[in-house]
């Protein structure tokens, strides 16, 4: 159980292990770094993954032996698939080891949202030192992640979800652009500056470029409520924060889900952008093509592509809508 795990934690007998990405965009440049920190850590139980399948059964191989703690080492698009994998095996997240993200990817919203900073190797080398040091007390931080299910597709669990604009921005990243080498928050940065230019130019002159179009679709709430048109963007985090410390979400209720979608045309998107971005919007309204709200679950209908955490899916159903809900609260360490 979790509280088990959590007080030989905070005794120094946990089991500790390590899934490990070196293909990552930051793991990539620290790879002797990394290793060299994990061969120092006691008892550490080390596993690489580079794809779907080895992860699974390097995943499977830690959790066999019991392990109270999982270090991941890698950026977004692993940790959902590992998260998507421990959903598989333990519904209930009270059966889960406590997780500790490293940001080893190219893009790593989950632990800056946790407020963990640094390269992978730093973040490393703070959890030998807790590990060593015996705290009595330890730091950890919950967050729900959320499901998304849809006829014919199994299910699908991550902290951040996109369509519109954002899709379309991940879908150009992965293009030759990728090839600079830049990571991180720069590469993040040129990104969405590419897609802000680009979005900017079609509502000015009212012509969208096909790669960059907006996003017709249907959102529905729990409660009937219908939101149907065409997007610039929709979001659903379970993230309080996404990179650059953008914010961009203003919803007041006490649920895990921050919902908000720009209407295609909205009013004074230019003027609205800051608030926007830093989690000041309340002041940007609905009749004006600006919504935020925080959900516990809701439905989207769209014959699109969408992203979840860095990776590229679509929906071909638009009669068959995703279900998207919030899960139970996972456990993190923070170092």
């Amino acid at each position: 159980m979790l509280s088990q795990r959590i007080d030989r934690l905070t005794a120094g007998s946990a089991k500790i292990g390590c899934l490990f990405n070196p293909n990552g965009g930051q793991a990539r440049k620290k790879l002797p770094e990394i290793r060299q920190v994990l061969a120092q850590i006691p008892g550490i139980m080390v596993r690489e993954g580079t794809d779907a399948a080895t992860f699974k059964t390097a995943l499977e191989s830690l959790l066999q032996a019991e392990i109270d703690l999982l270090v991941i080492v890698a950026g977004d698009g692993t940790t959902h698939a590992i998260l998507a994998h421990l959903f598989r095996i333990f519904p209930a997240t009270d059966n889960w080891p406590v997780l500790m993200i490293a940001p080893g990817g190219t893009t790593n919203m989950t632990p800056f949202d946790l407020g963990i900073t640094g390269k992978p190797d730093q973040v490393l080398r703070r959890l030998q030192t807790y590990l060593t040091s015996r705290p009595s007390s330890i730091q950890l931080q919950k967050r729900s992640a959320f499901c998304i299910q849809q006829a014919g597709i199994e299910k699908m669990y991550g902290m951040f979800f996109a369509v519109g604009l954002v899709a379309r921005g991940v879908k150009f990243s992965r293009s030759p652009v990728k090839q600079v080498g830049i990571t991180g928050n720069s590469y993040t940065f040129l990104i969405m500056l590419h897609s802000v230019i680009t979005a900017l130019t079609g509502i000015f002159t009212g012509r969208h470029h096909a790669d960059w179009k907006p996003v017709t679709m249907t959102l529905t709430e729990t409660d009937g409520k219908i939101h149907q048109g065409t997007f610039l963007f929709a979001l659903i985090s379970a993230s309080h924060r996404i990179l650059l410390n953008m914010r961009p979400y203003w919803g007041k209720e006490a649920l895990p889900l921050h919902v908000t979608w720009v209407k295609q045309q909205p009013k004074r998107l230019w003027r609205s952008l800051w608030p926007l971005l830093t989690g000041q919007g309340d002041k940007l309204t609905e009749s004006d093509g600006y919504f935020s709200h925080n959900m516990q679950e809701l439905s989207l209908s769209l014959d699109d592509e969408y992203v979840v955490d860095g990776e590229l899916y679509r929906s071909n159903h638009a009669n068959e809508p995703l279900r998207i809900s919030a899960t139970a609260p996972i456990t993190f360490l923070v170092v």
